[in-house]
């Protein structure tokens, strides 16, 4: 995966709450497309009129917001059915970060495993952000903004830093861009040193392991 220390960028703001996974990637996709063809399908429902042409009101189809590399949405964002579709159409979008006052449990799992950032920040915070975010949306002026996962903090234009917390394994796998798999492949060579002593004490094991 790709290291991820600072995001720095435009953030959108998407004042929703509760947009599930079908909202950000439609079901009938998932068999239907490869995962480097899901961004152009990611948000469908909010992002394309019935005949199919661009909804002008959905903020990453504007101008200023269209490519933005941070999302700032309301709560329990991605919540919903389990599907890893779901962070790889974001991905696919351009879309680096996610920042929202909470997640569905298993999308944000699976954006630490994809090496998108998700973010939880205190409600009062993420109204707060979002607010001057839309605010400045409707004024069209984009906002830049910066996420810090190294010192874990958000800078905005609009005040103090917002501090968050993120579990230590997780930040340190998202900078050093490893996955559940790599973060367990560092730890090679006590792998193998316990299997070499496990063949020793438990022989019978490994002849039916190796059959």
């Amino acid at each position: 995966m790709k290291k991820v220390s600072s995001i720095s960028g435009v953030a959108a703001p998407l004042p929703l709450a509760n947009v599930d996974t079908d909202v950000i990637i439609r079901i009938e996709k998932l068999a239907q497309l490869r995962r480097e063809e899901l961004g152009a399908w990611g948000f469908a429902p909010l992002r394309f009129l019935p005949d199919g042409s661009e909804n002008p009101q959905f903020v990453l189809n504007q101008a200023g917001w269209r490519g933005a590399p941070i999302l700032v949405a309301g709560p329990n964002f991605g919540c919903g059915s389990s599907r890893e579709h779901a962070v790889w159409a974001l991905q696919g979008m351009g879309i680096e970060c996610v920042i929202a006052p909470s997640f569905g449990d298993i999308f944000r799992s699976n954006c630490f495993q994809n090496g998108l950032l998700p973010v939880q920040l205190a409600a009062a915070h993420a109204q707060e952000l979002l607010a001057y975010l839309e605010d400045h949306r409707q004024r069209g002026a984009p906002t830049r903004i910066t996420v810090d996962l190294e010192g874990q903090t958000v800078r905005w234009p609009g005040g103090a830093d917002f501090a968050f917390a993120i579990e230590d394994r997780r930040r340190r796998a998202l900078m050093e861009g490893l996955d559940e798999i790599g973060s367990t492949q560092m730890h090679q060579p006590q792998i193998d040193a316990w299997q070499a002593l496990d063949r020793e004490r438990r022989a019978w094991i490994w002849q039916i392991a190796d059959a």
